[in-house]
């Protein structure tokens, strides 16, 4: 691609855009982004039982951070969203890189849970950023008939991004202990993301000419809604509730699987292996049930997918505690749940447009706070009075039901905007 270049004495002539404004290239730089913050959310679970050592603590209290960082990196969307969709992602994300490397570098230092919250959850505010901007650049990118892989790459580089670090932490962790695993990867997370956010761009929005003017902002309007638009539709709220749904059970494996595994007797190195390939599944299913998607449709995508995961969950309690299963079965509820991240961006983009993409699905996005509550602190408070079968149990119930949401999504028609006709069914998806 090139620009055209008016200020020159023999006309116009073509001069060549950066390397780094391209798509692909984009891509790459948004999924670098997103490895970077992979181990804030999925090495953690590798932490908890030093740390809880080393502050001589609770699970559950140690676990509230866990819970802290899910909300502001969940909450927090939103508002980088409605930023993100309005100025330059460069600056943003410079802040973002230098918040999740002195956060999450910072929690080998602290000797103190309230010190422990206050950088887990300012790292949280850094990966919200850094998570809005890297969506955002996947589904601006591209069509609509390349959206789901776009997103499943992009969200995929989170869901695995940490295998890449796992074995490296568990080293340290055995030889050196916790503190210097927090200190090296939050320093060299830090480094990389405030690199590749020097490169950051988002693609220019298309010039129209006045004669094509009317036309297509009636088009727009009908394909991209405000925030307060989307609000007013049922749809939202549905997608919302399946969100915070199939988020739950994930949160739990995330966050529980050390001390599940540890409860069961299983291996410290085959609860390594386990948390590897969680990794690993995790963003595999991201990529391989967001390219279905662009094919199957999202919702029968979704409901095959969530219904998988719910029978997963369901068996970990009957099941997990043989090692080959363990390792297995939490594997096997990854990969049918990673997706959910790149399925989410893609129907919201379908449905409501890309326009305000960032700070629409930021909104969604900020059902996986409570989830985050549920699965981190809740979740092990659970486990601690009454064992691991109602919680992986309940979580089973909550993938059921987000399933079963996707095809009553399906069922309903596509929602328009407040003050434009949707056609002749007259229908309205206003809440």
């Amino acid at each position: 691609m090139s620009i055209q270049n008016p200020e020159t004495p023999f006309g116009p002539r073509e001069v060549p855009k950066p390397f780094f404004e391209n798509k692909w290239v984009q891509l790459i730089i948004a999924m670098i982004g997103m490895i970077m913050i992979a181990n804030l959310q999925y090495a953690w679970t590798l932490f908890v039982p030093e740390v809880v050592k080393g502050l001589h603590s609770t699970k559950a209290a140690v676990q509230m951070g866990f819970s802290l960082f899910i909300a502001f990196e969940s909450w927090g969307q939103p508002i980088a969203g409605y930023f993100m969709d309005r100025y330059s992602p460069r600056a943003l994300l410079t802040v973002a890189a230098l918040m999740i490397g002195i956060g999450w570098a910072g929690m080998g230092l602290v000797k103190s849970l309230g010190a422990l919250y206050f950088l887990y959850s300012m790292a949280g505010v850094g990966a919200a950023l850094i998570y809005s901007g890297s969506i955002a650049s996947g589904v601006r990118w591209f069509e609509s008939s390349k959206r789901g892989m776009a997103s499943g790459l992009v969200a995929a580089a989170f869901g695995s991004g940490a295998a890449l670090f796992i074995p490296f932490i568990a080293t340290i962790l055995k030889k050196q202990g916790y503190n210097s695993a927090f200190v090296t990867t939050g320093v060299i997370q830090g480094i990389i993301a405030l690199i590749a956010a020097q490169f950051m761009r988002f693609p220019a929005k298309p010039k129209t000419s006045s004669s094509s003017t009317a036309k297509t902002q009636v088009s727009a309007s009908q394909r991209d809604f405000t925030t307060v638009e989307m609000f007013k539709t049922a749809h939202f709220w549905i997608i919302y509730l399946m969100f915070l749904f199939i988020c739950t059970g994930g949160m739990i494996v995330t966050a529980q699987t050390k001390p599940f595994g540890t409860e069961a007797g299983i291996a410290a190195s085959i609860i390594v292996t386990a948390a590897t390939l969680n990794t690993i599944a995790n963003g595999a299913g991201r990529i391989i049930w967001g390219m279905i998607s662009d094919k199957l449709g999202r919702y029968q995508t979704m409901f095959v997918a969530f219904t998988i995961n719910a029978i997963a969950m369901a068996l970990v309690p009957f099941i997990g505690h043989n090692a080959f299963m363990f390792v297995f079965i939490f594997a096997l509820i990854m990969f049918t749940w990673g997706e959910l991240y790149s399925l989410f961006p893609a129907v919201n983009a379908d449905i409501f447009g890309t326009t305000y993409a960032a700070t629409n699905y930021g909104f969604i996005y900020s059902a996986k706070g409570l989830s985050g509550i549920v699965g981190g602190f809740v979740a092990a408070l659970v486990a601690q009075m009454s064992g691991w079968t109602p919680v992986f149990l309940t979580g089973a119930v909550m993938s059921l039901l987000a399933g079963l949401g996707a095809l009553l999504l399906r069922s309903i028609p596509k929602p328009v905007p407040s003050g434009i006709k949707s056609g002749s069914s007259g229908f309205s998806s206003q809440a």
